[in-house]
């Protein structure tokens, strides 16, 4: 499935709203390229995910990103017989969040895979996520992140059946495609549970300034 051919949302439906969440997911260094677990075409994903943060930062409205945050003896790393090399170990400069990166200062930030003998791949699995984002209100969720067919897969199955409503950023994503044609199969997968797909060059333009004046209008009548 191409990301840009398969865009389901119309861009007048792209308008921010209260109850909007960017979501980043796992964009972590050694995720990168020269990472210990490089995703292709991370370094892209990164940037459109950067582009994103701006948005919702200038809107006034929640970002929240996850990361991996494994000790370094975790089942899923090759040397225990997991599949992957070590990566994102707790503390290290490759579970850093990539170069660019400038979350808000009330960022809701939730580490993942804490647990020697326990993987997890979506940013539900053993976090408070969802309390968090249920505490700022959250009923739709932007998810960009590293990798399509990994983390992001597992993160937007796990969205959807807790019942938000999601919205995958295609530029903001990249699959590592430990097999050809993964990525287009966990697209096709995410959309068939109900997420829809974007473009963050669709977010709109002007939703900081809506957003301000419904933030003003509020303070002055509380």
């Amino acid at each position: 499935m191409d990301e840009r051919s398969s865009r389901q949302v119309p861009a007048e439906r792209l308008a921010l709203r209260p109850g909007d969440t960017l979501l980043l997911v796992d964009l972590q260094r050694d995720f990168l390229p020269a990472g210990a677990l490089a995703v292709p075409q991370g370094d892209a994903a990164l940037q459109a995910a950067c582009r994103a943060v701006e948005r919702f930062t200038r809107a006034g409205l929640p970002v929240a990103a996850s990361r991996d945050w494994h000790p370094a003896d975790h089942c899923s790393f090759r040397h225990r017989g997991g599949p992957w090399p070590a990566h994102a170990v707790a503390g290290s400069p490759g579970a850093d969040f990539g170069p660019g990166l400038d979350l808000p200062g009330d960022a809701c930030i939730v580490s993942k895979a804490t647990e020697a003998a326990h993987e997890a791949y979506s940013a539900f699995d053993g976090t408070d996520l969802q309390r968090q984002l249920d505490a700022v209100g959250t009923r739709r969720l932007f998810v960009a992140g590293l990798a399509t067919d990994w983390c992001v897969r597992a993160t937007v199955l796990d969205a959807r059946a807790l019942g938000y409503e999601v919205v995958v950023l295609g530029d903001a994503v990249a699959p590592v495609e430990a097999h050809p044609g993964d990525g287009a199969r966990a697209l096709a997968e995410m959309v068939a549970a109900g997420a829809q797909l974007a473009e963050t060059s669709e977010l709109a333009p002007t939703v900081s300034r809506a957003a301000s004046a419904r933030s003003a209008t509020e303070t002055s009548t509380g």
